[in-house]
């Protein structure tokens, strides 16, 4: 019997760029396609349509990241933004190939390692704050949850 391989995964570079909200992946959300996961996030925080297309426009997700953190937040941002990420991640995985990439993660624990001390979404290793190995991980346990789910549709569960 073949050993599973339990790795993390924790660095979303590299071959496994595409876990990361910054890779170029398309993701449509309520009619719009955003040119990354963290466009369409950052759009969904917005409260006027002017924000909103800000965001889509911008020609990073890095500039997106940026306006997002400086517009009017919805009001119930804190209680629904794990819910849109939860959203996006579903969008931007739905499309077979990028799909196919997620499962092929197998049962590997997914972790949003970084030094920009994201201690939210993900797990902050070792960066100017002091931090290691500290964070919620929220981006990580949000893709195992969308790559179950994927698992559980190819089978029939779902």
């Amino acid at each position: 019997m073949t050993a599973i391989d339990m790795t993390p995964i924790d660095r979303f570079a590299d071959e496994y760029e595409f876990l990361s909200n910054f890779a170029r992946i398309p993701v449509t959300r309520n009619g719009i396609t955003y040119p990354t996961n963290e466009h369409a996030f950052q759009a969904a925080k917005a409260t006027n349509p002017a924000d909103a297309a800000r965001i889509l426009a911008a020609p990073t997700p890095g500039d997106a990241k940026r306006i997002g953190r400086r517009i009017q937040l919805r009001h119930d941002w804190e209680q629904i933004k794990l819910d849109i990420m939860l959203e996006c991640l579903r969008a931007k995985f739905s499309p077979p190939p990028i799909r196919t990439m997620l499962l092929a993660t197998g049962q590997r624990p997914l972790v949003e390692g970084n030094n920009w001390h994201d201690r939210y979404f993900g797990v902050c290793f070792s960066c100017q704050y002091g931090c290691d190995h500290v964070g919620e991980n929220h981006l990580g346990r949000l893709l195992m949850q969308v790559r179950e789910e994927l698992r559980e549709e190819l089978l029939g569960w779902g």
